[in-house]
């Protein structure tokens, strides 16, 4: 007769597997290359919008809006549960919860890019579909900050935090009027966040006549 203590111990261990497999995996850049290159039947998914995947996207990767809850929630049903599911976008904010909410959801293997294609570009990894549009140059930003009062703006139009901080930084601007804005795109401008340690969005950096002063990430109530 089989002991009630084992067949408890057996119970348990398996919902520590089950709960091991499904935990959190968040790895970088090269790991993350390197691991979907080692298995067949990964899915690579972008949760990105529509826009930010044509600034470039890893290969053969899939896309669904996280924002879009309507087009999110349809276009997962597509993906496999039991394969495993290479996850990223931007800056690796969007794609964890979107993460959470498929281990929740039965996705029994969900790895995480750790700071998104942002950091997977800055590694030097490769994109596809990336649309002919000119950066700007590290040589351009710097003449732009070497004089005066400047605050640099990482951002991008497709990122809800950066809208909820538009408010914010107009009303900065309007009582420091000696200070120049200048913008630096979030989803193109990728030498320049390299060179400036740019790795999530928004990042507010200020400058006088070149040199940094302060620098501010993320949503807050004031700059």
């Amino acid at each position: 007769m089989i002991s009630k203590f084992y067949i408890y111990g057996a119970l348990v261990g398996l919902l520590i597997l089950v709960g091991d497999a499904a935990e959190a995996q968040q790895v970088n850049a090269p790991v993350f290359q390197q691991s979907i290159s080692d298995k067949k039947d990964a899915q690579i998914f972008d949760v990105r919008t529509a826009a930010e995947f044509k600034t470039g996207h890893l290969h053969n990767a899939l896309q669904a809006d996280y924002t879009n809850k309507a087009e999110f929630n349809e276009r997962v049903k597509y993906l496999d549960k039991k394969k495993p599911v290479y996850i990223y976008c931007l800056s690796g904010g969007r794609s964890t919860k979107a993460a959470e909410w498929m281990r929740q959801n039965g996705f029994t293997e969900v790895i995480e890019l750790n700071g998104g294609i942002n950091a997977w570009k800055q590694a030097g990894q490769p994109v596809e579909g990336v649309a002919a549009v000119e950066q700007m140059s590290v040589d351009n930003f710097r003449n732009s900050i070497d004089k005066g009062e400047v605050l640099v703006d990482v951002g991008a139009e497709w990122c809800p935090p950066c809208r909820k901080m538009q408010p914010v930084l107009d009303a900065y601007l309007k009582t420091h009027k000696t200070v120049r804005l200048l913008k630096v795109d979030g989803g193109r401008d990728q030498e320049v966040m390299e060179a400036i340690k740019a790795t999530s969005l928004p990042t507010f950096i200020f400058y006088k006549d070149g040199r940094e002063v302060w620098r501010k990430e993320g949503v807050s109530d004031q700059l």
